[in-house]
């Protein structure tokens, strides 16, 4: 059975257009995009029509712990001060923590207009590093969360080997995540065997960190891929902070990027998240290869990381998608503002992410982020066009910051002036999971999410 929409005016590749007609088949998938119709008894949407938006990075967990970390410590405060408390408050999780506190997350994420999400998880086992009699508990946890909610999801089980570059051994508090090669492919056989062919579901792999695998265990891991699925989907943090860029030279010469580019080979399949602090072969390199930058401006400022060099990255035709990382805000229109702003900062000019071509920043932005981090999702989606995922945002045009916006100035001003994206319905494979701005589920799924926090922080 297909389902017949009717929008007003849709964002499609080619520019915005009216009376479009949208078709979607009996999988989630668009059938056709048809500018200039009647409708012919099709449901009319009302508001502006945008492809869906991919989150191409989150730990979901970290949700939880969002302003807990925001006091001045008796030393200096840096990524690595909060990263203690971080590993804190991960040692009280259980499973059912996990999954009410990612079920919570995915709701918000929907309602701001986040249609897909590419979790990175490393919190696989209980807390003395024991693995759960099922290898994958965890990671069911995270399925069954987006499955509740109802967006879509790329699943990255998170390879963690080792304390540093040097291969020192993990400490107490990271046991959690720590798996050999060996048990590691355990826990991917063991989700490939029961969600290969879920649709609702894409399964990739996450290096965490140059620092954090070694490069036996990276080439082991990667070579297990491949003969799972040659496609699948890879992720690795890199070149975040200053000082794991000098340890990595300290190590072994090269700095971070340049290292992955020698010894792996990095294409449209990967994922960089980060990416922050790099140099101008590093940047080429990295957008000749197709490989996505994986930006998550709202966390890299909560963490003073830094910021990336976006406009360098654009001119030289360098593909990005954003990611709420940390989860301090849930805002695809705040990080995409971010991302502008701090290139406004450093350059002390104005729409710096545009040119000639694309004149809105808003609309770079927003198509360049969908289609980035669809890639780095591994699936077709963030765009209005037969084939596509029928992931769709139904902007509520009767926000004030929208009121008598047209085409491009729509994007400028759901970024820029309003204080999140003014999201009225939400389909997610074509079904509606956000509606008048609220997810269907919204109250049910708070309730457990308020009953586990209430519990963590009495703990």
């Amino acid at each position: 059975m297909t389902i017949k929409l009717l929008a007003p005016l849709a964002l499609l590749p080619d520019g915005w257009a009216k009376h479009v007609l949208i078709e979607i088949d009996a999988h989630g998938v668009l059938l056709r995009v048809e500018p200039g119709s009647d409708g012919g008894g099709a449901r009319e949407l009302h508001g502006p029509v945008v492809p869906g938006m991919p989150n191409l990075h989150s730990h979901a967990f970290q949700r939880a712990m969002a302003g807990l970390t925001e006091r001045r410590g008796p030393t200096g405060d840096s990524f690595w001060t909060w990263r203690e408390t971080m590993y804190g408050f991960v040692s009280r999780l259980t499973p059912e923590d996990i999954q009410a506190i990612a079920t919570q997350l995915y709701v918000e994420m929907l309602e701001a207009g986040y249609t897909g999400v590419a979790e990175f998880h490393y919190l696989h086992h209980d807390p003395q590093g024991k693995p759960y009699d099922a290898i994958a508990e965890t990671s069911e946890r995270i399925v069954a969360a987006a499955n509740q909610a109802g967006i879509f999801l790329t699943h990255l089980p998170v390879m963690y080997t080792q304390g540093g570059f040097d291969g020192a051994p993990l400490a107490p508090e990271q046991r959690r995540f720590a798996n050999d090669a060996a048990r590691f492919t355990e826990i991917l056989d063991t989700l490939h065997k029961t969600h290969a062919k879920d649709a609702r579901l894409r399964l990739g792999v996450a290096l965490h960190s140059l620092r954090a695998v070694s490069p036996e265990a990276m080439r082991e891991v990667l070579v297990h891929l491949e003969s799972l699925d040659p496609a699948a989907p890879i992720h690795i943090h890199i070149s975040e902070q200053t000082r794991e860029v000098e340890e990595c030279v300290e190590w072994c010469g090269r700095r971070p990027v340049q290292w992955l580019f020698e010894n792996a080979n990095v294409n449209e399949r990967w994922c960089l998240v980060h990416a922050t602090h790099v140099n101008d072969e590093e940047i080429e390199m990295m957008a000749q290869s197709g490989a996505v930058v994986g930006i998550c401006p709202t966390t890299e400022a909560n963490l003073g990381d830094g910021i990336f060099p976006a406009e360098q990255y654009a001119a030289h035709g360098g593909r990005f998608g954003i990611g709420s990382d940390s989860q301090v805000a849930v805002c695809a229109a705040e990080e995409l503002r971010l991302l502008e702003y701090g290139q406004r900062l450093t350059s002390r000019r104005r729409a710096v992410l545009a040119s000639a071509a694309q004149p809105s920043v808003g609309r770079y932005l927003y198509e360049s982020a969908a289609l980035g981090g669809a890639r780095a999702m591994g699936v077709e989606a963030g765009v209005l066009a037969p084939g596509a995922r029928a992931d769709l945002v139904i902007l509520d045009a009767n926000t004030p910051a929208l009121c008598g916006a047209r085409e491009d100035e729509i994007l400028d001003a759901a970024i820029f002036s309003a204080t999140t994206l003014p999201v009225n319905e939400v389909l997610v494979g074509g079904r509606t999971v956000v509606a008048e701005g609220r997810h269907v589920m919204r109250e049910e799924v708070f309730g457990r999410y308020g009953q586990t926090i209430s519990r963590l922080r009495r703990d």
